[in-house]
């Protein structure tokens, strides 16, 4: 197969992201299956590994390639190239995975990176049983900490009636009147004109959202052409089993990018004190009222939150989403610090040995 000359700046690449040196050249990461990456050069399509060296350096696991990143790589026409270097990045989602999870315990948690430079971030949910504000709010939470502009796509629009659609457009609309939301169905095509607002040449959108959502139906209709199996959900709950098992980036037929992620069932929210921030400003900004500055805002007189509670102007279940992902943030940030804490120290511990071992000779 002959590959084509390819213009980086197509997938978005720009040469103030690093220039090429040492023999290196650039590329944009476009699909990563276990430890094999597909990579988009100049040249065309590589398949890339880790240069032994990148796994020296990099000291977190977030420090590792994803899909959406640039990179900087020795190119081997003939066999696999190596990714040497990885370049900044300016936007990333990421989610937290727990390791050793087991029976409610955590025992460590790690920074999962789900996609990296994008401009957009599609959270799509679906108008069937499946219908969750809360969990639209936890991807809210995670896209404002990741710096993409968020976008709430409701998808199989066609599958109920029109009024009763409304009503939860309506519902998401009040939590986060400052997003867009869309609701689409990808098998007769309404809404998606809407869409390509945000589809536009040399732009990055990530899809983000559970399994049996329909972000397969969604992509296959924007690429127009079947990329994605598409499988059938449960009747009962109306969930699916994951279509997409890897994360990979599509380039549509307008010159728009997307990168398509595996349905999570789970959103550990990681590191997102910022984006709880951004999501539920409307709470915070509540405090600076109440009579005490250390309000507990439990039973206090002169509680700002509680007086909005109660003559409605904060909704119960708002306040109730803003503590369980303060909750939660707080527990998986100790979780976090302290392993980061415990490889510090680790080493401090090896450097000093080797310190030791050295006076010694």
């Amino acid at each position: 197969m002959v590959n084509l000359k390819v213009d980086l700046k197509d997938y978005g690449y720009t040469e103030t992201n690093e220039p090429s040196a040492n023999g290196l050249i650039p590329g944009r990461i476009i699909e990563l299956q276990r430890e094999r990456y597909t990579i988009i050069t100049e040249n065309g399509e590589v398949t890339a590994t880790l240069k032994g060296t990148f796994y020296h350096n990099a000291q977190i696991r977030e420090d590792l390639p994803c899909v959406g990143d640039f990179v900087m790589l020795q190119y081997n026409e003939t066999g696999v190239s190596l990714i040497a270097q990885l370049l900044p990045r300016h936007t990333k989602f990421s989610r937290a995975d727990f390791l050793g999870h087991k029976a409610g315990h955590v025992k460590t948690v790690y920074e999962q990176m789900v996609a990296v430079n994008f401009d957009y971030v599609f959270i799509v949910s679906s108008l069937n049983k499946d219908f969750n504000v809360s969990r639209i709010v936890r991807y809210l939470t995670q896209t404002r900490q990741s710096g993409g502009a968020p976008v709430v796509i409701l998808t199989k629009a066609d599958l109920a009636e029109i009024a009763e659609n409304s009503i939860k457009i309506e519902e998401v609309q009040a939590v986060m009147p400052d997003v867009p939301v869309h609701a689409v169905s990808s098998h007769t095509g309404f809404g998606l004109d809407a869409l390509g607002e945000y589809l536009k040449p040399g732009k990055t959108v990530v899809f983000l959202g559970m399994s049996g959502v329909g972000k397969s139906s969604l992509l296959n209709a924007l690429m127009e052409q079947e990329v994605m199996i598409v499988k059938e959900i449960r009747e009962d709950d109306s969930r699916g089993r994951h279509t997409t098992t890897h994360r990979q980036l599509f380039m549509l037929p307008n010159g728009a990018m997307v990168i398509d992620t595996p349905g999570m069932r789970e959103l550990g929210l990681y590191d997102a004190e910022e984006g709880i921030s951004a999501v539920f400003s409307d709470v915070e900004d509540l405090f600076a009222s109440c009579r005490f500055s250390n309000c507990r805002h439990i039973t206090e007189p002169g509680c700002a939150v509680l007086a909005a509670i109660a003559d409605g102007s904060l909704p119960k279940k708002q306040w109730e989403r803003y503590l369980a992902q303060k909750r939660e943030n707080k527990y998986l940030d100790n979780k976090a610090t302290f392993k980061r804490e415990r490889q510090e120290f680790g080493k401090s511990i090896a450097k000093f040995s080797r310190q030791n071992k050295k006076g010694r000779k």
